[in-house]
C-alpha cells in the first residue's frame, strides 16, 4: 500500500548530516540509539491525512510489527505482510490478495521497517523549538528536502518526547495540498517474533483469490 514515504523516518545512522543543525542531531542521535535496541518493535499509530483547501480530514487507527527488514502492517482494511523479498497485500473486503516485489528505491511505498533509516541522505535537518504537547514535552524538528523540485513535498516536522527519546509525530506537508500525520500511540520493545508471522499463508485462506503482480 503506498501512502506516505514519511512513516516512522528518522536515522539510525548520522553520518550524512554532518552539515546540519548540531542541537537537532543530538536530539536524532538519542532516538537512533534507544531504536537500535529494539530487535522486534510493535507499534500502534494514527494516519491522518488532511486537506485544507478541500476540507478534508480523514484519519486512520493502524498497527505494525518490524523484525529488521521484515513487516506486518494493518492499516485501512489490508493486512500487509513482508518478509524482505515479497510483499503481499490482504484485502479483506474483496477477499484478495496481491503479491508484489517492492522496489527498495520507491519513496512511495510504506515501510515501516525503515524505521529511522529513510531520511539518512537528501534532507537538511533544522532544530526548531520545544514545545509542551499531550502531556509531553516535544522537541521539534524540520527535514527539508536538499532536492526542492524533485521531491513531492516541501517539508517534514518530527516531533520527538523529549524524556523516552522516541518519535512521537511526524507530519508530511505535500505540495499537492493533502498533509499526512503519523502520531505513534505506542512503540516498544516484544519478545522474538517467528518469519513466518511476515508471510501470507495461503493454505489458511483457501477462498482468498490470489493476484501475482511479480515480474
Amino acid at each position: 500500500m503506498k501512502i506516505t514515504s514519511l512513516f516512522f523516518a528518522i536515522l539510525l545512522s548520522l553520518s550524512s548530516f554532518s552539515q546540519n543543525d548540531t542541537k537537532a542531531m543530538s536530539i536524532l542521535k538519542k532516538v537512533s540509539q534507544e531504536y537500535k535496541s529494539y530487535k522486534n518493535v510493535a507499534i500502534q499509530f494514527v494516519l491522518t491525512m488532511e486537506n485544507a483547501q478541500e476540507d478534508i480530514k480523514e484519519s486512520s487507527k493502524g498497527q505494525a510489527w518490524v523484525k529488521d527488514k521484515k513487516y506486518k502492517v494493518n492499516l485501512m482494511g489490508v493486512e500487509t505482510y513482508y518478509n524482505g523479498k515479497t510483499k503481499w497485500s490482504y484485502i479483506k473486503d474483496s477477499e484478495e490478495v496481491n503479491i508484489t516485489t517492492p522496489d527498495p528505491a520507491d519513496k512511495n511505498t510504506f515501510d515501516p521497517s525503515k524505521l529511522f533509516t529513510e531520511y539518512e541522505q537528501g534532507y537538511k535537518v533544522r532544530y526548531i523549538n520545544e514545545v509542551f504537547q499531550a502531556n509531553r514535552a516535544l522537541q521539534i524538528i524540520d527535514l527539508l528536502p536538499t532536492d526542492v523540485k524533485g521531491s513531492e513535498f516541501n517539508r517534514i516536522k518530527i516531533k520527538v518526547d523529549k524524556d523516552k527519546n522516541q518519535i512521537y509525530q511526524i507530519i508530511r506537508f505535500g505540495k499537492d495540498g493533502n498533509d499526512y500525520t503519523i502520531t505513534l500511540s505506542s512503540l516498544k520493545k516484544v519478545n522474538p517474533i517467528a518469519d513466518s508471522f511476515f508471510i501470507f499463508d495461503t493454505k489458511k485462506h483457501p477462498d482468498v483469490e490470489v493476484v501475482d503482480l511479480r515480474d
